[in-house]
């Protein structure tokens, strides 16, 4: 899977598109989910579009998409594409928008994968499961219907439900290479490595002209930690479309991991002179923040955010910025500049809150900040005030059935009592948080170790520094770079 939908303003997490023919003048009884348009020639470009996106050219695919919902202008799914196409937040929400006013002009099908679309964007991952549910139960032969379920299962780390669906979606089209993409990850997520490298190998088969195969066995190999295979194979996909920008970011990956800070930011100052868009300078400057903190150099990470802020700040994207803020906070925590950090996730959230997005994420990110709230009392020593602030996020997070805030709210919980050195408590609440996140993994180590069990310690301590994920990693990102660095110290004294 290319990393490139990190970039389009850590929102946008999904490449899986629609399939199916059929306009508003003329449905094919298909099984496939309809297209709706009343003009033959966006429908065209539409396909066109469809197909660059399958092979993630998401800013080759802009412009097909401009003139397709030109010449159609309720074209819903087109719309819905276009938002998916955009390299900033700003865009996105614009065009998605768009998408969602339209619906009731859609075919069912696409009402039903934008709707689920809408619901994952507002953190509904409750009600998203039940209109993809809903969209393959309608069409039960679409192949494309079947591997959006799979993805949100994917992302939802119900990775044997996420391989069956990505196997039924194979069997209806043997050469529809999407799913074998994302099957290499499903089966990467629970450590089968030889069948992930069997997908991916399919992958590449069925598209060896294209960049992406080479980048997600890249990917692949780069978790194994086999880097220089990694690299030779991020190379065979530049040496398709050298300015393929996941590639780019993933050459560096490996040269952080291999200690080689220079090497990747170098590889990052070339990606800067090729790139399209803002979108993706501001990936490359992420990507620098982070192999600087990998370094231990902080204020140089903090200078490339702030490089990074200023690009989104010109076009006044309000969530990119907040979000650019937050991570600044995240580096002030780890620094224990705590009141500074809680400075600017204060100047975030109000950036949210003062935004267009909808009520239901300005919810999920008032919720984010209790969790930043318990963990700066906590840090500060005020017990009693982080736990009330752990309390009351949990409760919520209950509430809104959030499978991710409930996970955090567990590893939250364990670093109170890590703190207050309850180690069985912390360790019972760290198994039920996010197991394949390296900072908890790294938490479970300290908990063992301070338990004296160093062989479990040791394990544990291992899997974090060991992680090897891409430096933009939607979630993991700086967070890793400082649980790889500390657990990197503590197998030092192993």
């Amino acid at each position: 899977m290319s990393s490139l939908l990190r970039y389009c303003a850590l929102l946008i997490v999904s490449v899986l598109l629609f399939a199916g023919f059929g306009c508003t003048q003329k449905k094919l009884d298909d099984g496939k989910i309809p297209i709706t348009t009343s003009s033959e020639e966006a429908r065209g470009l539409f396909l066109q579009a469809r197909d660059l996106q399958d092979k993630f050219l998401y800013h080759e695919s802009r412009g097909v998409l401009e003139q397709a919902v030109a010449l159609d202008p309720d074209f819903a799914l087109a719309y819905r594409d276009l938002a998916f196409a955009q390299s900033n937040a700003k865009h996105f929400f614009e065009y998605f928008n768009k998408a969602c006013a339209l619906t009731d002009k859609a075919s069912e099908g696409e009402r039903l994968w934008i709707l689920g679309d809408k619901a994952g964007k507002n953190d509904d991952p409750v009600k998203q499961k039940e209109y993809f549910l809903q969209l393959v139960k309608k069409y039960p032969k679409d192949e494309r219907a079947h591997h959006v379920l799979a993805k949100y299962c994917f992302d939802q780390q119900e990775y044997d439900e996420a391989i069956a669906e990505f196997r039924k979606a194979i069997e209806i089209a043997p050469d529809f290479s999407p799913p074998y993409n994302l099957l290499g990850y499903a089966n990467r997520g629970i450590e089968n490595y030889p069948e992930a490298e069997k997908a991916f190998q399919k992958y590449i088969e069925l598209n060896p002209n294209d960049p992406n195969p080479y980048d997600s066995y890249a990917e692949l190999l780069l978790k194994m930690g086999r880097f220089e295979e990694s690299i030779q194979s991020y190379r065979k996909a530049l040496a398709i479309r050298h300015d393929f920008t996941p590639s780019h970011m993933g050459i560096a990956a490996n040269w952080v991991y291999q200690g080689k800070h220079k090497e990747a930011r170098s590889q990052l100052q070339e990606f800067l002179k090729i790139a399209k868009d803002n979108g993706q300078r501001r990936a490359a400057y992420f990507n620098k923040a982070v192999s600087y903190v990998d370094e231990g150099k902080f204020e140089e990470a903090l200078t490339a955010l702030n490089e990074r802020y200023a690009l989104a700040e010109r076009i006044s994207d309000t969530v990119a910025m907040a979000r650019d803020i937050a991570d600044i906070a995240c580096i002030l925590f780890e620094q224990g500049q705590y009141d500074d950090a809680l400075s600017k996730y204060k100047t975030s959230i109000k950036l949210f809150l003062d935004s267009d997005l909808s009520d239901e994420i300005k919810r999920n990110t008032q919720r984010n900040f209790l969790y930043n709230e318990s963990r700066i009392a906590m840090k500060k020593g005020d017990f009693d005030m982080a736990k009330a602030k752990c309390d009351s996020f949990f409760e919520q997070v209950m509430v809104a059935e959030n499978s991710a805030q409930i996970r955090l709210s567990h590893e939250l919980a364990g670093m109170i009592a890590l703190e207050e050195r309850d180690y069985d408590r912390a360790l019972d609440e760290f198994q039920q948080g996010d197991q394949k996140h390296p900072y908890n993994l790294y938490r479970i180590a300290l908990a063992y170790d301070s338990k004296g069990d160093h062989q479990k310690a040791k394990e544990f301590y291992t899997k974090a520094a060991r992680f090897y994920p891409l430096l933009d990693h939607l979630v993991l990102n700086i967070n890793y770079a400082f649980a790889r660095q500390k657990a990197e110290k503590m197998l030092g004294g192993k």
